[in-house]
């Protein structure tokens, strides 16, 4: 997979994507780096601790969360991706489903468009990622946790993500899939489909796994969102057991070494010592 001219092994190494919220309101760490300084030292932290892609969200989408403006969200995005594309060399994707905000994000050098609804919200999406050629991240998700057989049904609406995508041009070593934990699904259909993982593969994209924090892991452990780290770094290890290319992280140093052990314990091991 190619990501802002930088190559990734997707099949055989799993990846971080920093997460930067640079919103007054996300639901973990909502207005923690709403200021450029604040969000320029959390990026160079977490590239020296590992990231590989750095993603940028100017809008919440926690549950009940506002939609703000389109021109408020560019506005909290636009100058915080200039800044990484100049002080750090590493890919940066831009959080959004709004096909403005992708534009002006990729005017400022975004790499990479993760849209939490697949191409499905803004028609003009899929046409501005491949008029960029852009990478993108394709994320399942549904209005309502209702379906006739859920495994099947979202595999199909997996299916429909990538037609509008392959229709629209996107370049094929530019697309990764999301199963889109925490959104438009039960707890037992979260955790349903982070076991099942390995289905998504015969899809024939790489996968991103984002379970950082989220309510899955509060609801089974009974949990609040600033005490869900081991939680989170059980689901890395799991993902890289289903041979996920990314995970997105808040923490990215202990995602880092998790991920690194369970590679290790994967590998053949020379014995002849």
């Amino acid at each position: 997979m190619i990501i802002g001219g930088k190559q990734f092994d997707t099949e055989n190494n799993t990846y971080i994507m920093g997460i930067l919220n640079v919103t007054p309101d996300s639901f973990s760490d909502g207005g923690k780096y709403n200021t450029m300084d604040a969000a320029l030292r959390h990026a160079e932290q977490m590239v020296r601790e590992g990231a590989d892609v750095l993603d940028v969200g100017g809008e919440s989408t926690r549950p009940g969360h506002v939609q703000i403006p389109d021109e408020e969200e560019a506005q909290r995005v636009v100058p915080v991706i200039r800044a990484l594309k100049k002080e750090f060399d590493v890919p940066v994707s831009v959080d959004t489903y709004k096909s403005y905000v992708a534009e002006a994000a990729l005017d400022a050098g975004a790499d990479l468009v993760n849209d939490i609804w697949g191409l499905k919200y803004d028609g003009r999406m899929a046409s501005v990622i491949a008029e960029y050629g852009a990478a993108c991240c394709l994320m399942h998700n549904r209005e309502k946790a209702e379906y006739h057989a859920f495994l099947p049904d979202f595999m199909e609406d997996m299916r429909e993500c990538i037609r509008l995508a392959e229709n629209a041009g996107i370049r094929r070593d530019g697309i990764l899939l999301d199963p889109g934990v925490g959104f438009g699904k039960t707890c037992e259909m979260n955790l349903e489909v982070i076991s099942r993982l390995e289905i998504m593969h015969e899809l024939g994209y790489p996968i991103l796994l984002g379970t950082s924090r989220k309510s899955v892991i509060g609801l089974t452990l009974d949990l609040p969102a600033d005490q869900r780290e081991e939680g989170t770094l059980v689901t890395t290890v799991y993902g890289v057991q289903k041979r996920c290319a990314f995970v997105r992280v808040h923490d990215v140093e202990k995602n880092k070494r998790a991920i690194r052990m369970t590679q290790a314990l994967m590998r053949e091991h020379d014995l002849r010592a």
